[in-house]
């Protein structure tokens, strides 16, 4: 199939980031909405986009988009929907969605009338009574908002944001789309001496790799439509072996640090699993303490942060301890991450620039300080 529009839900605040990831891509018609972007294309695309996309959760097939303030007119509109084009009459089409500011408020009732719709729909279109859904699976994904139901069927299976590399993970760890975003942000590709002071399971320093290197993230994983009938196996291989063709090769420094040895052995471990492992130093240190591994650089990390009471003034004198050790790094570019609101009171400097974003459901800012040369500060404080 040629023309499908396709749906990329992502975290928020990254829905630029992935807008254009997917016109580097050379999508077609890519348009960013709140938490999602879409792009029309085919089931080449669709593949390359899977293989290809660091900021995006998943990659699903738009199939209808109509008003539902019954459950008539939900049942209806999904009963209209071609699904025999896409799912064989043993396919299985679990259903799962939400429903906000709508009249039909009730998830599970919503459920129920969609899977109806479907089952009655494939019955009538292969002559059976009864579907076995024996086969691969063809998740379907309803949306309703505002009494607008769109309906999806999601190609990619588990989450993007799962790339293979991190069986084993650290306590509060970040999201690895999220960790994508954060080198993205720092305009990283891989030029200078690149740090992560507070390296945790590694994750930020391994998407940094992964950027340097130009790898697509999923091409250690696969994906719920490599079974579909209706996407023939060349498509994967095709995309696949493009997105192998425009790997970089190049050394690369970049470095891990952490005062944590147990997260480091996980970090080495994660590493080796993604295949970065050979661009990559782990190395034990305190964040507060250490000096600069290079002259000028890019420093991307993301703290510790309290939940409790006590945990939250921990983290807050490590802000603090952290920000006098590093306020006067010269030539280092820095994007930090925080749930705490008052970050830049406790670090001691205010960002260059601020961007809210969302880990998870939790809250975040990157802040991010631009490189400043020694002579820019005069008696302590900045010009």
């Amino acid at each position: 199939m040629e023309h499908l529009t396709f749906c990329v839900p992502c975290l928020f605040g990254l829905e630029g980031l992935a807008a254009a990831e997917l016109r580097r891509l050379d999508m077609a018609n890519v348009r960013a909405q709140d938490r999602r972007v879409f792009f029309d294309g085919s089931f080449a695309d669709m593949a390359r986009a899977n293989l290809c996309l660091r900021t995006g959760e998943r990659v699903m097939i738009l199939l209808a988009s109509f008003e539902a303030r019954s459950f008539e007119e939900l049942y209806q509109g999904v009963k209209r929907i071609p699904l025999e084009d896409f799912v064989p009459k043993e396919g299985a089409f679990p259903v799962k969605g939400y429903s906000l500011n709508s009249q039909l408020h009730s998830v599970p009732d919503c459920q129920s009338i969609v899977k109806k719709a479907a089952v009655d729909r494939l019955g009538a279109k292969y002559g059976l009574g009864w579907l076995p859904e024996t086969g691969p699976v063809y998740q379907i994904h309803f949306s309703i908002m505002k009494d607008l139901c769109e309906v999806f069927l999601d190609t990619s299976g588990q989450g993007l944001h799962k790339r293979g590399y991190r069986a084993v993970a650290n306590l509060a760890p970040l999201h690895e789309t999220m960790a994508a975003a954060m080198v993205e942000l720092a305009k990283y590709r891989g030029r200078d001496f690149f740090w992560d002071s507070f390296c945790g399971s590694g994750t930020i320093c391994i998407e940094a790799a992964l950027t340097a290197l130009n790898r697509a993230p999923g091409l250690g994983r696969g994906f719920a439509a490599q079974k579909w009938a209706c996407v023939g196996p060349e498509v994967w291989q095709q995309a696949r072996m493009e997105a192998l063709d425009k790997e970089f090769r190049g050394k690369y420094r970049i470095l891990g640090t952490d005062i944590d040895p147990e997260s480091l052995a996980i970090a080495r471990s994660n590493a080796k699993k993604a295949g970065v492992d050979g661009w990559i130093e782990f190395r034990e240190a305190d964040a507060t303490k250490l000096n600069a591994p290079a002259a000028s650089g890019t420093l991307v990390t993301n703290p510790p942060y309290g939940e409790r009471m006590l945990e939250q003034r921990q983290a807050q004198q490590l802000y603090r301890q952290f920000g006098r050790h590093v306020r006067y790094l010269d030539g280092w570019a820095m994007s930090i991450i925080s749930s705490e609101p008052e970050f830049e009171y406790y670090f001691g400097r205010k960002a260059d620039k601020k961007r809210k974003l969302y880990n998870g459901r939790l809250q975040c800012n990157v802040y991010q300080y631009a490189a400043k040369r020694r002579d820019s500060f005069q008696g302590g404080k900045e010009k």
